[in-house]
């Protein structure tokens, strides 16, 4: 099965930068829209970015501009680079493959990592 394992969470200062990474296994990953979706304390997760197979990106209007979501085939890992953070980005972010016909219906997540936005 795929794991994906995310890091690159911590504590910025409001207007810095950021970038996430998920390592993701196999096949699986390197055949999938990938996704990056948050959680802040108290709400429901959001899509944030995803990317298709062939580069396709779509973002939240919330983050348009700012973020920029990417991928290393190579590698097998997705990025999520964050700019001009402030305080309402502060949440748990999460690597996500969907369901699909390639993934046999089966979703992935990974187990999240924080970002925490201090004003």
């Amino acid at each position: 099965q795929v794991q994906l394992a995310e890091s690159g969470g911590g504590l910025v200062q409001s207007g810095g930068s950021l970038r996430l990474s998920c390592v993701g296994s196999g096949a699986i990953f390197s055949m999938s829209t990938k996704a990056w979706y948050r959680q802040a304390p108290g709400k429901q997760r959001e899509l944030v970015a995803s990317i298709t197979v062939d580069g396709t990106a779509n973002y939240a209007e919330s983050v348009k501009g700012r973020f920029t979501i990417s991928r290393d085939k190579a590698k097998d890992t997705v990025y999520l680079q964050m700019t001009d953070l402030n305080p309402d980005d502060t949440a748990v972010y999460y690597c996500h493959i969907p369901g699909s016909w390639y993934t046999d219906g089966m979703a992935y997540w990974g187990k999240g990592t924080l970002v925490t936005v201090s004003s």
